[in-house]
């Protein structure tokens, strides 16, 4: 099959960390004599300008497509920047209603997209992984309506209310990210921040519906609604969860005493946090999450604002090109 690539750049991403893997990416085409076409992102929301430019351009994906493009190029597009960058372009996808592949060569801070599929974040085997695919892989993701502010979406990663929230927000907001991301240090960032928000977020209540059952949990410290093992650059929140499977992960942490909540994130680091008596855990291909409460929200990363929320999740496909190495991103 002949591929005509394009690479939509955010050079921002990571702190100028796109910017650099851009580069080698570009030099490895040049190198292979490869098909290439570079669009860069100058602002927040350019991608979904450019991804709307190109959509009628990008392969639709199909079991054919290895015969139908013998003798013309499949136009795939391949995406540098962080989880918040794919999450605009999945989204862009989404509003105009298409279907199509996408690659993705992760240049964030956390990077949390890629550890959870098995995609290097080294760019040059991320790189690898990309033209040595014949096709894509089908990667679950959920989608989102939120009824209060009328909002629909995609979300590759999770969503969150609460603790992983305010980090989000704060770690956004800050300095330090910056200049750790300057030393390929993004996720230490997230811990940075970790114990100023154990301290300051207080407990909530939320109702969540699944499986037939209405629960309600007055305590809440962390509700996370994720498809992918990871958040904040590598914590397994949900070791358990997988993003080929048809289901949803939901979360729930409720906040305990403080020596209590110091042995928690001793457990969290050595993987041993699902024992939690604190910590519970529920899968559903369907599930709605209530907070009355104005607390913080996160998406794929990227802040949703201090408010009251009321969602409903479903689960859906995205097609990601590359060919899967998981043992690269144990890690």
């Amino acid at each position: 099959m002949n591929f005509h690539y394009h690479i939509l750049i955010n050079p921002a991403a990571g702190s100028g960390n796109g910017a650099k893997k851009a580069e080698k990416i570009i030099q490895l085409m040049d190198a292979g004599n490869y098909t290439y076409t570079p669009y860069y992102t100058k602002k927040p929301g350019d991608e979904r300008e450019i991804v709307t430019r190109l959509s009628e351009l990008l392969s639709i994906w199909s079991p054919s497509c290895e015969q139908d493009h013998v003798d013309t190029s499949f136009h795939l597009l391949v995406v540098i920047g962080g989880d918040g960058t794919l999450h605009e372009v999945v989204n862009q996808f989404y509003l105009l209603d298409i279907e199509r592949p996408v690659s993705y060569v992760p240049a964030g801070s956390g990077n949390d997209f890629a550890r959870g599929i098995g995609l290097s974040r080294d760019p040059q085997k991320a790189f690898e992984q990309i033209v040595s695919a014949t096709q894509p892989q089908p990667i679950n993701v959920f989608r989102y309506d939120e009824k209060i502010r009328d909002e629909q979406g995609i979300v590759l990663n999770n969503i969150g209310i609460g603790l992983d929230a305010l980090i989000v927000a704060t770690t956004n907001a800050s300095t330090s990210k910056k200049l750790l991301n300057k030393y390929h240090l993004g996720s230490t960032s997230y811990a940075l921040y970790l114990l100023k928000a154990i301290f300051t977020q207080k407990t909530f209540p939320i109702l969540v519906e699944l499986n037939g059952q209405s629960l309600d949990f007055e305590r809440t410290f962390l509700c996370t609604t994720t498809n992918i093992p990871y958040f904040g650059g590598g914590v397994a929140i949900a070791p358990m969860a997988d993003p080929r499977k048809d289901l949803i992960d939901l979360v729930v942490v409720e906040k305990p005493n403080l020596p209590a909540i110091l042995r928690f994130l001793i457990q969290l680091v050595r993987q041993k946090h699902t024992n939690n008596k604190h910590y519970q855990h529920f899968t559903s291909s369907r599930l709605r999450i209530v907070s009355v409460s104005p607390e913080h929200g996160q998406a794929d990363g990227e802040t949703m604002g201090e408010r009251s929320f009321d969602l409903n999740f479903s689960t859906a496909t995205q097609y990601i090109w590359y060919t899967e190495k998981r043992t690269e991103n144990k890690s």
